[in-house]
């Protein structure tokens, strides 16, 4: 019975370094094939309608700076950013500077009612499948992507911002003093 023992032994090290193996390739190939935008790389287009009804698509803006924030009404720093976001909304959109807040709540009325509440007028974008956020490989929120004007990511900021940082992101981005 050692003998047996010793050769089960054996065949199951062997099937879970096979696994292993096929596991490590596998996680290898598929990182290549789907690798998301970060920064210096073009920015992904994408289409999708605002709560204003009307649809955006982000090549449409291409020759502006875009500033693209990935967020939730489910998510504390989201909230906490949003009086920053819609000041610099406010200075920054008469300079040219386009804000596309992709949100990814499953419920429309719930982020109307989150922009009514606060008094929000940013142009918000809804992605209630993901589709967008997933090609973007967004894990955390928020997620911010400055994109140039000719379509590539400057920046890519995971967390929460304030004013002074999204001020001085942006200047840098238009080369505005």
């Amino acid at each position: 019975m050692g003998a047996n023992k010793k050769w089960v032994q054996i065949g199951i090290f062997a099937i879970v370094l096979v696994i292993g193996v096929f596991t490590i390739i596998t996680n290898l190939s598929a990182s290549d094939s789907k690798k998301y935008p970060q920064e210096g790389d073009k920015a992904v287009d994408f289409s999708l309608v605002g709560l204003d009804g009307k649809t955006h698509q982000l090549s449409d803006y291409k020759g502006k700076p875009v500033l693209v924030n990935f967020w939730g009404t489910f998510c504390p720093p989201c909230k906490e950013e949003m009086p920053s976001l819609q000041k610099m909304y406010e200075k920054w959109s008469q300079k040219g500077v386009v804000f596309l807040e992709v949100n990814v709540d499953k419920n429309k009325v719930t982020v109307q009612g989150f922009m009514d509440q606060y008094s929000l007028n940013l142009p918000v974008l809804l992605d209630a499948k993901e589709e967008v956020r997933k090609k973007y490989g967004v894990m955390d929120y928020p997620t911010t992507f400055f994109v140039d004007s000719e379509g590539r990511v400057a920046v890519k900021r995971i967390g929460q911002m304030d004013e002074a940082y999204i001020d001085q992101t942006l200047s840098s981005l238009t080369g505005a003093k």
